[in-house]
């Protein structure tokens, strides 16, 4: 192995961090704060013509104000399976269907279930940890393989400290973003 490679093992390892990190930020939209957040819907799927398909590519999703979601479809004759799917998906909202648009009206948090969702964003925020982990672990193996394999050990120090700086970068990411969003939560 040589210097290029493991340059090419070092972006790989940093792009699986951010990557993990972004997925990370994707979770934790999906947890709601006592505010209006369209992404709390995102992961909610409608049979459209036989086809699960995102709520988003079906209907015109906004928030009116701080505490209602709109849902216009593009077409009426969904306005039931939408309305199904919300239940379903275990929001703890009731869908209000006025015949041509859905109104989500979002209830305020109680103090305990606020304290609920920030335990649930820590938990999404450890496995974020983990998965970085995982990918330093995988690179600081290819590291150690190579080093065996007759690169230079200095090369090879140099390069675990910087796959370790990246973890740490990484972490801390995670870290504030978990924060950010607890502060959300917990904010009335």
């Amino acid at each position: 192995m040589d210097l290029e490679e493991i340059s090419l093992l070092i972006d790989i390892a940093e792009d699986s961090m951010n990557h993990t990190v972004t997925h990370l930020q994707n979770e934790l939209a999906k947890i709601r704060t006592g505010k209006a957040n369209t992404d709390m819907l995102s992961n909610i799927l409608i049979p459209y013509y036989g086809t699960p398909t995102p709520i988003a590519q079906v209907s015109n999703i906004s928030a009116a104000d701080a505490r209602t979601i709109i849902i216009q479809p593009y077409e009426k004759k969904i306005l039931s399976a939408i309305e199904k799917a919300i239940f379903e998906a275990g929001l703890g909202i009731t869908p209000q269907n006025d015949g041509s648009i859905i109104r989500l009206n979002i209830p305020p948090l109680t103090e305990e279930r606020r304290r609920e969702f920030v335990k649930k964003a820590k938990l999404v925020g450890e496995d974020s940890k983990v998965g970085i982990r995982s990918a330093r672990q995988k690179a600081m193996e290819e590291i150690r393989k190579a080093v065996k394999s007759g690169l230079p050990e200095d090369i090879g120090k140099k390069s675990e400290d910087e796959i370790q700086e990246l973890t740490n970068k990484y972490v801390g990411k995670t870290d504030k973003v978990v924060e950010q969003k607890e502060k959300d939560i917990m904010t009335v």
